[in-house]
């Protein structure tokens, strides 16, 4: 397994800052940028000239991951050759938000076989169900499968996103990355670090993922009540303060929802996944010490998982909300990362509108919220 990787700052990409990642002949090459290098009309033709065999997947972001740092406007480019691992890509489009499931059932039939070990996915960020998208693929694909990824970003901007594949550029683009044969070694972890507070308010009128009412109120009403004068930001100033998902005994369910976007008319919150109908539903907010703390713990599941296998590649998607709360500290939580996982692994990575993880090596997949996830690919040695 090779890896190599090329920032370009500025976010444009050239061919000639290309030609040491060429040396290697990838067959995946991963591309994160701001949603203004990923919308430039060339950037698909530059990378399928640069690699005409290899497989091309990514995504806008609202924060790009590079090394232990954290960029804006930049493209983060890398390419990836392995050596005994199978890859396969699917594509879809998801054209309105009741189209995700259908949409993720299409990609899971379209990667899935017996030899499949785990699905990289990106996915629009905007106008979808980022649960009923991992509902479709995991009812496509069997059982054991880790898959992981991300929701694109625009920087905060909740106005377009973008998705790269083989085929091109799309603001309505999902594609995922399966990983085949038993060389293969896929580590991931999960943790948010998210602190409730306030009383739990049951939903009481909700559909998918958008909340018309707590306690018989309208959703948007209450969430303004305590947002008070970020209110004015919204749905920005939503990612400050995420919801909590509770059971219908108040337990915890250890998921967390973001406000993707609000609907002054019906006084509803439009979230990045779904909620338990009768559920309970609680506000959130952090620190920057304690998000650290959670990505810290979050590569320290991963190392655990692949303890084995030496350096690799590792992928980091963490929630815009955590940059935002984070500010000129954000590098933080990725040095945090970076510093526990084995020497030599390559990161890379984005800030997202949703991160794609199973909670542990036991459990399904799902669609998490301001949490810090990480995908560690790596090949069996020898």
């Amino acid at each position: 397994m090779q890896i190599r990787q090329q920032l370009f700052k500025d976010g444009v990409v050239q061919a000639e800052g290309l030609h040491s990642l060429v040396e290697i002949a990838p067959n995946l090459v991963l591309v994160f940028g701001s949603a203004t290098a990923l919308a430039q009309s060339g950037l698909h033709a530059v990378l399928r000239t640069a690699f005409p065999t290899a497989h091309l997947a990514g995504c806008s972001t609202a924060g790009e991951i590079a090394g232990e740092r954290v960029y804006e406007g930049a493209c983060v480019v890398t390419a990836v050759r392995f050596e005994r691992c199978g890859l396969r890509t699917a594509s879809a489009r998801i054209n309105a938000m009741e189209d995700s499931q259908r949409m993720g059932e299409h990609l899971g039939q379209a990667l899935d076989a017996e030899d499949l070990r785990g699905v990289l996915l990106f996915c629009k960020g905007l106008a979808v169900n980022g649960s009923a998208v991992i509902q479709g693929i995991t009812g496509a694909v069997r059982s054991g499968v880790a898959i992981t990824g991300g929701l694109a970003g625009d920087g905060g901007a909740f106005q377009q996103t973008w998705v790269l594949d083989d085929q091109g550029v799309s603001d309505v683009g999902l594609v995922g990355i399966g990983f085949y044969g038993p060389a293969v070694r896929i580590g991931y972890g999960s943790y948010g670090g998210w602190e409730p507070f306030g009383p739990a308010r049951r939903v009481t009128r909700s559909m998918g993922n958008v909340l018309y009412e707590l306690d018989d109120e309208p959703a948007l009403n209450v969430y303004k009540r305590y947002l008070g004068d970020y209110a004015k930001d919204l749905p920005a100033s939503g990612l400050l303060f995420p919801f909590e998902m509770l059971g219908e005994d108040h337990n915890r369910l250890g998921l967390i929802r973001t406000i993707l976007g609000i609907d002054e008319e019906a006084g509803s919150l439009i979230l990045a996944g779904d909620i338990d109908p009768q559920g309970f539903l609680r506000l959130m907010h952090a620190s920057t010490d304690a998000l650290v703390s959670g990505a810290e713990e979050a590569a320290e599941t991963t190392q655990n998982m692949v303890a084995e296998c030496g350096a690799g590649l590792a992928v980091l998607v963490s929630c815009v909300g955590r940059k935002l709360v984070m500010g000129d500290h954000v590098d933080e939580e990725v040095e945090g990362v970076a510093n526990v996982l084995a020497a030599g692994t390559m990161v890379t990575g984005f800030y997202s509108y949703g991160e794609i993880s199973p909670f542990s090596s036991s459990t399904d997949c799902k669609l998490h919220n301001q949490t810090m996830t990480i995908t560690y690919l790596a090949e069996e040695v020898e």
